[in-house]
């Protein structure tokens, strides 16, 4: 039987443009390794349509040649959901040229953007307006909205605007035939059957490819309070939580947890990182306030629950910022956590929430969970404990191999999971399934669930071309 792949790129070529097929080792090597370094893959071919009609035509053209389409937007997937596999024979499809922001409306709070607009350009396009998009994430400024989407990415704000699918009233996508689907309906109400927007967003592709959104917009923000706390213990930081969501729950936009270790690497290995504290903690949190008012009095409520906390003894210090550089300073302690770790060496990472109310349990069982699976590992949990959702990572032991640790991924995530799944929780948060964990998914998805989900993936792509080894085991 011929191969397939080069009439197809010939055709690619003629209807897309040269520009758009990428194919030399040296132009396709940044598109095939994923973020952390845990997948290396191969392809024959990046290709990189300029509009959704050319994301169409080259669906099409692969389903008629039977190729498989791993669709990549900034490349940022911590469990490696936009990388080829090893065989060469599936096409990388880019959306980083599908980048334009459509428009932005300001009395409707929507904008409609594309899939390879970053999700830090979206941002700065609705501020621009006068407006906030409530979705903040650490990889922001490299993460494009279609991966936000596919992803059904979390983040900072969830607290108070909810994840990536709260935001979304319509898309745009690409279906598994190849037809273009234009569901950019701007409506706060639309009850006309099966939400198909809803079934593509965090589907990481597998059903479809997103090519352009309508989000929801909010009031930007005209008053800001931020603060670093030390805290006593993490009862004590749920504790603190409890006390802003009772004096004022609207005002609350993040609220951040970070352990003593986490923070001690980035300290050690972020440039400019500067802890404003009088002394290190075993743990800290961040807390953001906001509100569109101008005089909504967020530095006097921030400091009048300060101080209720500091008397309980729930935090032992306390750092506000006074300015927006004071505050991005703040912000960075947290945002550059993952790249710490990195740089700290050969480190697990588990996505995974509980209820808000199990945090401090969770994070004291798992720890010893994994104290007693490897001695000497250093458990550096983070993340999102205004809901529930906890970066629970773990770095080798100080002068331990790091392959050899890596080579334990799955025993320790499977320690880590094992503790989840007695509080109720999920496995994966915000981050997804990708390639990284579909064997998890019978044992915590199994039987009608999973039933349900292979058989939509086979109405919608019974080829199996759509983003293959993802999700699904």
């Amino acid at each position: 039987m011929p191969d397939p792949i080069a009439p197809l790129l010939d055709g690619l070529r003629a209807a897309l443009g040269p520009a758009a097929v990428l194919t030399d080792p040296a132009d396709t090597a940044a598109y095939v390794r994923d973020w952390r370094g845990l997948y290396q893959g191969a392809t024959p071919a990046v290709i990189r349509p300029a509009d959704a009609a050319g994301v169409a035509e080259t669906v099409r053209r692969c389903v008629a040649a039977g190729v498989a389409m791993v669709p990549q937007g900034g490349n940022t997937s911590m469990v490696g959901g936009a990388t080829p596999d090893a065989t060469g024979r599936q096409i990388v499809l880019s959306l980083a040229r599908l980048n334009r922001v459509r428009a932005v409306d300001a009395r409707d709070l929507t904008m409609t953007v594309e899939a390879g607009v970053t999700l830090k350009a979206a941002q700065e396009a609705a501020a621009a307006a006068g407006c906030l998009l409530g979705l903040s994430i650490s990889s922001e400024g490299s993460a494009q909205i279609g991966g936000v989407l596919a992803t059904n990415a979390g983040g900072n704000n969830t607290v108070r605007f909810g994840n990536a699918r709260d935001l979304v009233l319509g898309l745009e996508a690409v279906l598994p035939d190849g037809a273009l689907w234009n569901g950019l309906r701007r409506l706060r109400k639309d009850n006309t059957g099966y939400a198909l927007r809803q079934l593509l967003v965090g589907a990481e592709g597998t059903l479809g490819i997103i090519t352009a959104a309508v989000l929801k917009l909010a009031p930007r923000p005209r008053e800001v309070a931020v603060a670093l706390c030390a805290a006593a213990s993490v009862e004590a930081a749920l504790a603190l939580f409890g006390r802003f969501q009772a004096h004022d729950p609207g005002a609350v936009m993040a609220f951040e947890y970070m352990s003593g270790t986490g923070m001690g690497f980035v300290l050690r290995h972020i440039p400019g990182a500067v802890l404003p504290l009088a002394a290190p903690a075993d743990h800290y949190v961040l807390v953001e306030l906001a509100s569109p008012r101008a005089d909504a009095g967020l530095r006097a409520g921030m400091e009048l629950v300060l101080e209720a906390a500091l008397e309980a003894g729930e935090i032992t210090d306390a750092a506000l910022a006074e300015s927006e550089a004071q505050r991005a300073a703040i912000w960075k302690l947290r945002e550059e956590h993952s790249e710490a770790q990195k740089r700290e060496g050969a480190s697990v990472k588990n996505d995974v929430s509980v209820p808000v109310s199990a945090v401090p349990a969770f994070i004291a069982e798992a720890t010893a969970a994994c104290a007693a699976l490897i001695p000497g590992v250093r458990a550096a949990p983070f993340g999102h404990m205004g809901d529930g959702n906890i970066h629970f990572n773990l770095e080798q032991p100080e002068g331990a191999e790091g392959a050899a640790f890596l080579a334990r991924d799955h025993e320790i995530m499977d320690a880590v999971n094992a503790v989840v799944r007695r509080f109720d929780g999920s496995f994966s948060a915000e981050h997804g399934v990708g390639r990284l964990k579909p064997y998890m998914m019978p044992g915590w998805r199994g039987g009608a669930e999973l039933a349900a989900m292979r058989a939509i993936k086979r109405a919608l792509d019974p080829k199996g071309l759509m983003n293959p080894g993802k999700v699904l085991p």
